[in-house]
């Protein structure tokens, strides 16, 4: 599941953030919760980074993962979004609030998948937890998946057993 290789479209949206584009950065904003090509002030952002041969899956993925990288564009993401939840609340302090929220993200069709990630990410913006950009975008285009490897990769991320490092350096 796990992408070895930045694709380039996530590495140029992360060239955006380091060169600190405030503009380019807002304009991709603008496309929160909507449709892709909704907010044209994306599509010289978005546009010269596609391959005019593409899927609707690609597309539509591309210009959701902008629209929320733009929103949290924090570095240093690790993992998938189950990982990014855990990280999130490390003494489980708002254990059954986080579960129910992340069982949400985990039950969603691909049509509601958007606004239910702009809620997550708002909420990982919000404990400075940075995002796997990468991940997220390879997860988001696997995500209909007949096996539901996505959702059951980040439930064992989130329920797993922890790392020794996060389990206070215990092995078992």
């Amino acid at each position: 599941m796990e992408k070895d290789k930045t694709h380039p479209f996530i590495k140029e949206l992360y060239s955006l953030a380091n060169a600190n584009d405030r503009a380019a950065l807002a304009a991709l904003r603008r496309g929160l919760g909507l449709p892709p090509g909704a907010a044209p002030q994306m599509f010289p952002y978005i546009e010269p980074l596609l391959p005019t041969q593409r899927s609707q899956k690609l597309e539509e993925t591309c210009y959701l993962i902008a629209s929320l990288f733009a929103l949290h564009p924090l570095p240093g993401g690790k993992g998938n979004m189950g990982d990014h939840f855990r990280q999130a609340d490390p003494e489980g302090k708002n254990k059954d609030a986080l579960e129910r929220r992340f069982t949400i993200l985990l039950a969603a069709h691909s049509e509601d998948l958007p606004d239910y990630l702009r809620q997550a990410i708002s909420f990982l913006k919000s404990k400075d937890q940075p995002v796997d950009w990468n991940q997220l975008f390879w997860d988001i285009l696997a995500w209909d998946g007949e096996d539901c490897r996505v959702q059951k990769w980040w439930a064992r991320a989130f329920w797993g057993k922890k790392p020794p490092e996060e389990a206070g350096g215990e092995s078992s």
